[in-house]
């Protein structure tokens, strides 16, 4: 009787010890998800051929924290301007310019973008490439402007000081900081380095 009443309490003992492993772990998870790496869905085809549209990316959260900010060539996650959602400039751009400065409360929103240039930087555009400090880049990777588009600023701004330039790979559709302004630090998220979803495209960035 002894011997049966012992092995119902060490199995319950057992469940309990199963059931706080697994709560742990899944605080664990939450926590992780919270301070280091945080999943993403692509919303729109502005990053594409890069990322598609449901595609799913790893932002590191981190590490913008600990660093001085993104490089030039990052893809990173950003709340955009609170003006971003109608296009509109902190600033009154000059003719023939992109927007010098955000509006100054950020947006709820998530956007993912590409660093083209970053602080102290002189960036223009020219038919959807980016020209950084006099230097048309070699932008192999962006899906190139379609006739018609809004793709030409090439009278060239200074980006402000802790600020990010961003811009879609899909050039001709992509809302991004031509028209709304650099984005600063404290509005950037983290920076994409993984792809998981779907398996086909499943790898590093």
């Amino acid at each position: 009787m002894a011997s049966k009443a012992k092995r119902k309490k060490s199995a319950g003992g057992t469940l309990l010890e199963l059931a706080i492993i697994v709560v742990v772990a899944l605080l664990l998870a939450l926590g992780i998800q919270a301070i280091l790496v945080k999943p993403y869905r692509i919303p729109s085809p502005s990053m594409e051929p890069t990322l598609d549209i449901n595609q799913r990316v790893l932002v590191n959260r981190i590490g913008e924290e600990l660093g001085d900010g993104p490089s030039v060539g990052d893809i990173v996650v950003f709340h955009p301007p609170a003006g971003a959602s109608s296009n509109t400039c902190g600033v009154k751009p000059r003719r023939g310019q992109p927007c010098g400065a955000p509006t100054p409360k950020q947006s709820d929103e998530n956007f993912i973008k590409r660093v083209v240039a970053g602080p102290g930087d002189s960036i223009a555009i020219r038919d959807g490439h980016v020209v950084l400090n006099g230097k048309l880049q070699n932008e192999s990777f962006i899906r190139p402007c379609a006739p018609g588009q809004d793709c030409n600023f090439p009278k060239p701004i200074r980006v402000p000081p802790d600020h990010w330039f961003m811009m879609g790979d899909n050039r001709g559709l992509s809302d991004d900081s031509r028209f709304w302004g650099p984005v600063p630090k404290k509005w950037i998220i983290g920076g994409a380095f993984a792809t998981y979803w779907p398996p086909d495209k499943i790898g590093f960035l």
